[in-house]
């Protein structure tokens, strides 16, 4: 069995993919499922729709691997994180749809929350501050809201649990209700220092104890599949959320080292170690795994838009046709211009988290055109990558120039000018691994520990392989005056917040 199968329960699609011994791939399958907008800054999935997408996943993946369950030695699972199910403890039944992590409704209790003055003991306990992103009150909303589902859930009838949790409830027939240390991190429920379920977290945000699942290391014994699901069972043994598993997947396993996700939007984290350091700049502190009951902590920053914003370009503006042309077009702007996109579609994120302020674009002039404007769309996610490495240092004492290893992945880091932009700005170097999947191999990752199919990480981390590495090559000047010039955009569109 030198075997593993990887679930990658994703925001708008189920992949599983299959891992060698080798972390080569030996097959994948990927399924898109609906998604659901009932009302303004509302996102629901179907809990129903996840489970079904990720069963046919594993199925196709096995069959076009050419493999039985036999020949798989364990699963593991990493998801979506934040997005709320609660089901019913006898049927498995969702009593309502799976609020996602995008969703905002409990905005207006997080404001209250706020201004009751609960933030800082929250923050103190948890790493994160009080938001609608998190899971905590959205766990709340849905018992208030579901007819009699307080009451059933103070009865002890009710579960809740991440999109982890869900899935492996019901491969295992019913019979587990776990998640992982990561995953318990991201709800506002969990204390990241002593490791477990916070009474007092729990009293705040009023969910019941008896609904949470037991909290695991990362890699464990999280049981076993129903031998129907895929031809017989198989052990689950990894589970942590996706950008936890990403930053495993990456081999980030010493303190300094920072993996920078870019999808949509972008997430950095930054591996400090055994010690969880307290941002004073608006990052978010987290578990980035749980090994052998030890924790490791990470900083993190998330970035709203950043291939979303070449998706502008192509649906929005029209001056591309595929994404991959936008560093070619970037290479022919004016470089007498000094175009930036400061891109708050949806507002800033980290270091800001202003959701009010709108995008705009600086340094406008008459010759201003596609190639410019592709230019500074590739930059924006540059300058907003440093100004999360800017905060991640100031943040971290033991941080420095010399010791933070970028490691990227994702779909943007296909662009050679994007990438060699991000090395000039940060002046640092920056690579790419050979193997871009790297959330599912995170995930196979701490299942195949767990199964003795992969090693110990300080061994697995030299299995990871440099696809390109990109070395800063901009003078001092230049890099100076483009962060300024960046920082002043910035300050503008904060400027323009004209409040609630």
């Amino acid at each position: 069995m030198s075997f593993v199968l990887a679930i990658d329960q994703g925001t708008t699609s189920s992949r599983a993919m299959v891992f060698r011994s080798d972390i080569s791939i030996a097959a994948v399958a990927q399924q898109e499922f609906p998604q659901h907008f009932p009302a303004s800054g509302w996102v629901e999935h179907e809990p129903e729709d996840i489970w079904t997408s990720t069963v046919m996943t594993c199925r196709d993946a096995l069959e076009k691997a050419g493999l039985t369950a036999r020949d798989i030695a364990a699963i593991g699972i990493t998801n979506q994180r934040e997005t709320t199910v609660v089901w019913d403890r006898a049927t498995g039944q969702a009593v309502h749809r799976a609020i996602v992590w995008q969703d905002r409704r409990t905005a207006d209790i997080c404001a209250r929350l706020k201004a009751e003055g609960h933030e800082p003991a929250v923050s103190a306990r948890t790493g994160l501050i009080i938001d609608p992103y998190f899971s905590g009150t959205k766990v709340a909303w849905i018992l208030d809201h579901v007819p009699g589902a307080r009451e059933r859930a103070e009865r002890g009838e009710l579960l809740f649990g991440t999109v982890d949790c869900y899935l492996l409830w019901r491969l295992t027939g019913g019979k587990v209700h776990a998640t992982d240390a990561t995953n318990a991190s991201r709800t506002l429920l969990f204390n990241i220092h002593g490791g477990v379920w916070d009474d007092a977290l729990l009293e705040l945000f009023r969910v019941p104890r008896s609904m949470l699942p037991e909290v695991k290391d990362s890699s464990a014994d999280f049981g076993t599949t129903t031998p129907d699901l895929f031809g017989g069972p198989i052990k689950v043994a990894g589970i942590a959320g996706d950008q936890q598993a990403a930053t495993i997947g990456q081999a980030c396993f010493t303190p300094g080292m920072m993996k920078s996700t870019y999808g949509t939007g972008c997430f950095a984290l930054l591996n400090t170690g055994a010690t969880p350091v307290k941002s004073n700049n608006k990052l978010l502190t987290t578990i980035a795994y749980q090994l052998n009951g030890e924790r490791t902590y990470a900083l993190e920053g998330s970035i709203f838009v950043a291939g979303s914003a070449v998706q502008w370009l192509r649906d929005g503006l029209g001056i591309i046709r595929h994404a991959a042309e936008t560093g070619p077009l970037a290479d022919k702007s004016d470089s007498m211009q000094s175009v930036y996109l400061v891109p708050a579609f949806v507002g800033l994120g980290a270091p800001y988290w202003n959701p009010r302020v709108r995008g705009a674009l600086f340094g406008l002039t008459r010759n201003t055109g596609p190639a410019e404007l592709a230019h500074a769309t590739l930059e924006s996610v540059c300058y907003q990558t440093y100004d999360l490495w800017a905060a991640m240092r100031a943040d971290w004492p033991d941080a420095s120039a010399a010791t933070i290893v970028l490691r990227v992945d994702g779909g943007m880091t296909a662009s050679d000018w994007t990438m060699q932009r991000l090395a000039d700005l940060l002046d640092a170097p920056v690579d790419r691994p050979m193997i871009q999947e790297t959330t599912a191999l995170g995930a196979a990752y701490l299942a195949g520990l767990h199964a003795g199919v992969y090693p110990e990480p300080e061994k697995f981390a030299d299995n990871w392989r440099l696809e390109h590495r990109f070395k800063p090559a901009m003078s001092a000047a230049t890099r100076q005056r483009k962060l300024a010039g960046w920082a002043r955009a910035v300050k503008g569109v904060l400027a323009s917040d004209e409040g609630e």
